[in-house]
């Protein structure tokens, strides 16, 4: 059914992977659009009771694909660019925070970007020792972030602030001292450490866990969680008609990324 994710479901846990290595997992509108899918049919499947996301060899996923989006979308108006990513970064992973299942996030190697969107946006993140996360946007792209500002609830204000600030990779024992990871392992062991844990939610009754869910991520919309979110998705939005987003996009926005890095 799938092309760039994989899609399984072992007893009590479905895996969605990012299935792209040879471009680190960067996520295509196909690979986006088949991750919403898979995660339907996890939610719709009564046999499954946990939802872990990742992704196959090296890394997690090194965000957007920059190169299609240079290649399709590139020309896109205010109002094409604003849909196609309300619908695909925005609304896709907010229906990963809605999830009424417990969803874990298994990190590995790069979680940039939009990586970073899906990977915060499940209940759980557990890492690889050589794990790192980074949204160098800011920067690169001189855009606003990426589409989806969830790092000040997940790390805390003034360390996202640097974070965002100065474009730093984050490594996996510095985001579990934080508190934005809950488990740091051995790269070997990571997807045994991430199926014992799932395994052991999936013991919980199914429908308590919904409900814990569902009041604990109403503590930060109380809060205005959702309300934040989607001011900085119109606040992004004006970021990509500036002048200095021109710039960069002139220059391409893979060359800029590629500068990012260096």
């Amino acid at each position: 059914m799938f092309n760039d994710i994989e899609f399984t479901i072992d007893g009590a846990v479905a895996h969605i992977l990012h299935h792209r290595p040879a471009a680190r997992n960067a996520e295509s509108k196909r690979l986006l659009d088949e991750m919403d899918a898979a995660l339907d049919l996890a939610v719709a499947d009564p046999q499954v009771r946990v939802i872990v996301f990742g992704g196959t060899g090296a890394h997690f996923s090194a965000g957007h694909d920059l190169k299609e989006a240079q290649r399709e979308r590139q020309d896109f108006t205010v109002e094409e660019r604003f849909d196609y990513e309300e619908q695909r970064y925005f609304d896709y992973a907010l229906k990963i925070w809605d999830c009424p299942k417990p969803t874990i996030a298994r990190v590995q190697g790069a979680c940039v970007a939009g990586g970073f969107t899906v990977a915060n946006m499940c209940d759980l993140i557990v890492a690889s020792e050589d794990a790192f996360f980074s949204d160098p946007v800011v920067r690169t792209m001189a855009a606003a972030a990426v589409e989806v500002l969830v790092h000040p609830w997940a790390m805390g204000l003034r360390r996202a602030k640097e974070f965002l600030f100065t474009s730093e990779r984050m490594p996996a024992a510095e985001a579990y001292r934080i508190g934005m990871v809950n488990r740091v392992v051995p790269g070997e062991a990571l997807e045994a450490e991430t199926r014992a844990l799932a395994e052991q939610i999936a013991q919980v009754p199914p429908f308590a866990l919904r409900l814990v869910k569902r009041s604990l991520n109403r503590s930060l919309d109380a809060q205005g969680f959702k309300v934040a979110l989607s001011a900085h998705f119109d606040a992004h939005q004006l970021s990509h008609v500036s002048d200095e987003f021109a710039r960069n996009r002139g220059s391409g926005l893979a060359s800029a990324i590629a500068k990012g890095k260096a």
